[in-house]
């Protein structure tokens, strides 16, 4: 006799390859009679109410996402997709009629940047200004020819425990967490990965992180740092000070001597807590964002997010737009900057890019 837990398997998947149907009906066609029998079996009603408690007890199961979605479709047309180098790699939000969004900095890779609006229109974008502290950029969306909806931030802090929802592309409900820990500031862990000495005057490697930025650009220990991004370091110190300002993401191009040749290299930083993962961590964690430390401040929720769904807003269960996700940290990690610090960082961006420090977004 098959176990309880077998026949429970069975017939959650032929429940499941049989809501597929419809779809991928040609690629379910070798199912053929093994379907048939399942689709004609009585499911004892002992197996249906499990089966229903399990879905039910799902917090982001299809009745609660229903339930959210009156709260996340007031903002659903000022929600987009940002694609850099021809893929999507994060979402934005709308902050004025007249184009100007905000969105993830770290994710942005080449030019052309373009933006898939809630009507499913792309449109070329440009990068206005940035603030690398919070990861944060300010695109302007170019050939739009009619005023867009632009989002309104409430300056509102949800308590722990309070429920989340993070909003996708035309107010789709991607997912409902729950704070777990109030504001608090997330140290810079930005690293090079590179060990080194100033025994022969110059910043020395003596030892390179597996896996880190200056692993995969071929830095080697025995080079020595003679500048970066152009500007002459003299030793240890500085290079450490200026490697230190970098945040994960970021690009640097060292002047290094190698057996008495110069050369330029090209490296990223990348973040600590990712370079001294075990492969084991990396599989319970999962894709991360690239940048997921060193911000001022963020709310700490345990929403599952892809990284490419960072950059767009949050709400809270009344619906106000309290702050923008800006990293998946963990595996139920995930982090959302402020409305406090997003407001302040929006206007001046949106000054900044208008070119008058007096004008209001």
């Amino acid at each position: 006799m098959p176990s309880e837990r077998n026949v429970i398997n069975f017939f959650n998947f032929s429940r499941l390859i049989l809501r597929l149907m419809p779809f991928h009906l040609a690629a379910l066609v070798t199912f053929g009679s093994g379907l048939a029998a399942a689709q004609e079996t009585e499911i004892p009603e002992w197996l249906n109410e499990r089966m229903t408690l399990r879905t039910s007890n799902r917090r982001d199961n299809g009745d609660m996402i229903a339930l959210v979605q009156p709260l996340t479709q007031r903002i659903g047309d000022s929600v987009v997709q940002i694609v850099s180098d021809g893929k999507t790699v994060s979402l934005g939000v709308i902050v004025s009629d007249d184009g100007y969004l905000l969105t993830k900095l770290s994710e942005l890779s080449v030019d052309p940047i373009r933006v898939r609006l809630s009507d499913g229109r792309l449109q070329p974008a440009r990068v206005a200004a940035v603030r690398r502290k919070n990861d944060l950029a300010l695109l302007r969306i170019e050939g739009v020819d009619k005023p867009l909806k632009p989002a309104k931030l409430d300056d509102y802090s949800p308590s722990v425990g309070n429920f989340l929802v993070s909003v996708g592309r035309g107010g789709n409900p991607l997912g409902i967490g729950v704070v777990g820990v109030g504001l608090r500031k997330v140290e810079h862990n930005g690293r090079l990965g590179v060990v080194l000495d100033d025994s022969r005057g110059q910043a020395t490697v003596q030892g390179v992180w597996p896996d880190s930025g200056a692993d995969a650009a071929g830095v080697v220990p025995g080079d020595q740092i003679l500048a970066i991004n152009g500007r002459a370091e003299s030793d240890r110190t500085s290079v450490i000070r200026v490697l230190r300002e970098m945040f994960p993401g970021e690009s640097v191009r060292l002047t290094i001597l190698r057996d008495g040749a110069k050369m330029d290299l090209d490296a990223k930083i990348r973040d600590l807590g990712v370079m001294q993962e075990s492969e084991n961590d990396s599989k319970v964690n999962g894709k991360r964002s690239t940048r997921l430390s060193g911000f001022e401040q963020v709310i700490q929720h345990d929403t599952v997010l892809n990284p490419n769904e960072c950059g767009g807003p949050v709400v809270d269960s009344q619906g106000r737009f309290i702050g923008i996700n800006i990293a998946r940290a963990g595996r139920v990690v995930s982090y959302a900057l402020p409305a406090s610090i997003v407001s302040e960082d929006m206007v001046s961006m949106l000054n900044e890019a208008r070119g008058s420090a007096g004008t209001a977004p």
